[in-house]
């Protein structure tokens, strides 16, 4: 795989490998999605469950929902994938979990990015501390919350009024994906999803897993894409004979549009081949390297540039460019493409040109910063030099005083 990363890498045939596997994808129907009555539950016109794999609510007088079942069943794995929640579906989405008997909701998005809102606020936070969702029935509580330097873990009590039954869910939430592009290294992104993995919440005895972004297709698809080729990778011990495009159009059977730039897919190749030296081989320097990494991959604690301008892209087919997006009605949001997940026109250029004036804006400022503490020191030592020779020839009893007093407001200046 490693072979083939580089090849592709070195011809920069990222492009043309995403058209191929969009070409070569299914599509199936999802005309549920397009009914009136569902108009605005959808987050995006674009972006519609397959009708043979949309998960289906339950005990509810409308059954549908933006999400789909992902099987894999030689990893034995189950995701449901699904659009971050609308302000109107919050109480949907906590009815599928509790119907699903999901033990993880894993959210790869931040609530607002540049300034619109990609996902509601569906869990209480620490000022609040519960949610209650009289639509379907349920009251989520905050028990307790781990903030980690790019992702935060929080234990959530998921209380069912109807029948006063609760049940604790796991909510892992990966802060720091960047607005446009990938992380640079796979390092931060690998160590979230073995936290998720240590948990075993995607183990097959619990329900599956809720996954979701702002669609649910795109940084959602390269979580579900790599961490699958690792359990292959771990059940085979051949990494060798897992292909990554055979796996991802095997998803995208289940739900449309899976891995949504060329970016995404280069980003799931290195993040499998890392993670693969990790699970296969017991090696304590390539884990603290890992733990490196994932420090270095932090973005800069700086305002981001704006955002370049991108070409306007139309294409309605199901496994094309995803950036047409509708607000429903009842959100009171203008429409507009979704920052991560309905980016096509990127690429990875661009991306690490905003990585790279980052780092120089930092290091200016920090360079800047140094200047100006260097420039005071400067300015009281002129200061000493001056008065010096005045304060050793003061006598020493008034003349102590007028020193100290001499001293305190030049180091107050």
């Amino acid at each position: 795989m490693e072979e083939e990363f580089q090849d592709i890498d070195s011809s920069g045939r990222w492009q043309n490998l995403y058209n191929e596997i969009r070409n070569q994808a299914s599509e199936y129907s999802y005309k549920v999605a397009k009914l009136p009555v569902n108009r605005n539950l959808n987050r995006y016109r674009d972006v519609s469950p397959y009708d043979h794999s949309r998960v289906k609510l339950e005990n509810s007088e409308n059954d549908y929902i933006n999400a789909s079942l992902v099987d894999v069943e030689e990893a034995q794995r189950a995701y449901i994938l699904s659009q971050g929640p609308l302000r109107n579906t919050c109480g949907h989405f906590w009815l599928m979990i509790w119907e699903q008997s999901c033990k993880a909701v894993i959210m790869l998005n931040r609530v607002i990015e540049k300034g619109s809102e990609k996902c509601a606020q569906y869990w209480p936070t620490t000022e609040e501390l519960q949610m209650s969702f009289t639509d379907t029935g349920f009251v989520v509580r905050l028990l307790s919350e781990e903030d980690q330097s790019y992702f935060t873990i929080r234990l959530l009590e998921l209380q069912n009024t109807k029948t006063g039954e609760s049940r604790e869910i796991y909510h892992f939430h990966y802060t720091t994906w960047p607005d446009f592009g990938v992380p640079e290294s796979p390092a931060s992104f690998l160590n979230f999803l073995f936290k998720v993995r240590e948990s075993g919440s995607l183990d097959p005895e619990h329900g599956p897993s809720v996954v979701h972004c702002s669609a649910g297709i795109g940084r959602s698809g390269t979580f579900a894409l790599v961490d699958t080729c690792l359990v292959l990778m771990e059940k085979r011990k051949n990494r060798s004979s897992v292909d990554v495009q055979k796996v991802l159009l095997g998803m995208r059977e289940y739900r449309m549009g899976l891995i949504q730039t060329p970016d995404q897919l280069r980003f799931s190749y290195m993040a499998v081949i890392e993670g693969a030296k990790l699970i296969l081989t017991d090696n304590s320097e390539t884990q603290n390297k890992l733990t490196q990494l994932s420090r270095d991959d932090l973005e800069p604690d700086l305002p981001p540039p704006p955002p370049p301008p991108r070409p306007h892209l139309n294409d309605s087919r199901p496994n094309g460019p995803h950036l047409e997006s509708q607000a429903p009605s009842g959100d009171g949001l203008p429409g507009e493409p979704d920052a991560q997940d309905h980016n096509k026109a990127e690429n990875s250029g661009q991306v690490r040109k905003r990585h790279r004036e980052e780092r120089i804006a930092s290091t200016a400022q920090r360079v800047q910063q140094m200047k100006q503490r260097l420039t005071e020191s400067e300015r009281k030592q002129e200061k000493w030099q001056y008065w010096r020779p005045i304060l050793f020839n003061v006598g020493a009893g008034a003349g102590a005083v007028l020193a100290v007093g001499l001293l305190y407001w030049m180091y107050s200046q």
